[in-house]
């Protein structure tokens, strides 16, 4: 055992040769194509490895690569700010409570729990930097996301439907009318946003005043499947948009799907990500959080989680001690002591 020369490998009986045969040299079979054998399936070795993908062209698989629309939306802040200092514009009154010896404020959104008006709001307004400040160097439009082809009501489209931006009340509007009427979290909201990322980096597509409003739809249908446990029915949008079929709706969350590759795994570091981008999104475009003094009831509440999950972690280091663990641990554990035998 351990030679190479006795592996126990069997050839078929009819292959197999006495002791007085000599041994024929080896001759290669000419490997048949994909095309000979009939078989055209992309195999799954052959598909794009997305970890490939640099960093920085990636947000929504890497929780270290800055997301799009923050990096978008950062020039019209330095605008605003510039135009500001220029033309000696006081930015006006400061409406930010600041917490104080006595009083302390605080938000109710968590990274675990998002508060939903707000999240819709912050996620609405990266879709509309986005728009605003997208590529023009004439990337394709997919037919699947274009509204004159595939319209979302009966009502005439107008000839120039592609050449004026969305404001943000008008995709803010859109998205509040599907998340209310479907009853979705806002935790789905920031689902919404990775998928639609990641549909513009795979696809290598970009988001324009023709083709937003059934991106966004696309988007938010997945993302209310994958996170919600009761998710929302394809008919039921119907229901909701009165003019769009099933055919169309079920068409579109499988092109959709393809063009992620079925990519739908979102990792807590890159939700995390996300949801504290928007949280700075928001703070740099005077969008805040509302704030409320903390009473006592939710700073009981709070001191009951933190104890809890301090309780939590000091188990987690009882048991990291008492543990043994073999010579290549060392370095992840240094205080547990190595069996080596």
């Amino acid at each position: 055992m351990g030679n190479t020369t006795s592996c126990c490998v069997s050839s078929s009986p009819k292959h197999r040769r006495n002791n007085h045969s000599r041994l024929e040299t080896y001759r290669p079979e000419p490997e048949l194509s994909r095309e000979d054998t009939g078989c055209n399936l992309q195999h799954i070795s052959d598909r794009e490895n997305i970890d490939d993908l640099p960093m920085e062209y990636n947000p929504s698989d890497h929780p270290r690569a800055s997301t799009i629309f923050l990096s978008k939306s950062q020039t019209d802040v330095r605008e605003k700010r510039k135009s500001l200092y220029i033309n000696h514009h006081h930015p006006g009154p400061v409406r930010r409570k600041y917490s104080s010896c006595s009083t302390i404020f605080l938000d109710d959104s968590t990274v675990s729990q998002p508060n939903l008006k707000y999240t819709i709001k912050c996620v609405s307004l990266a879709i509309y930097y986005h728009i605003k400040n997208r590529d023009v160097d004439g990337r394709m439009l997919l037919d699947i996301f274009d509204e004159k082809l595939h319209p979302l009501s009966k009502s005439e489209i107008p000839a120039d439907y592609d050449k004026h931006d969305p404001e943000q009340k008008q995709i803010y509007r859109f998205v509040r009318t599907l998340f209310s009427a479907a009853q979705l979290t806002a935790e789905c909201a920031i689902v919404t946003l990775v998928y639609l990322e990641r549909l513009l980096t795979y696809a290598e597509i970009d988001i324009c005043p023709a083709n937003w409003k059934r991106i966004v739809l696309g988007a938010i249908l997945l993302a209310s499947k994958v996170w919600d446990d009761q998710a929302v029915w394809n008919v039921d949008y119907c229901q909701i948009l009165k003019d769009i079929t099933v055919e169309d709706m079920n068409e579109l969350e499988r092109q959709f799907l393809e063009l992620l590759q079925f990519n739908i795994n979102v990792p807590s570091s890159v939700y995390a990500k996300y949801y504290f981008d928007l949280r700075s999104l928001a703070e740099a475009n005077n969008l805040s959080f509302p704030l409320e003094p903390l009473s006592r009831d939710k700073a009981q509440k709070l001191e009951a989680i933190s104890r809890l999950c301090d309780d939590k972690y000091k188990d987690l280091r009882k048991l990291a001690k008492k543990r043994s663990v073999s010579a290549d641990n060392l370095m992840v554990v240094r205080w547990c002591p190595a069996i080596i035998s």
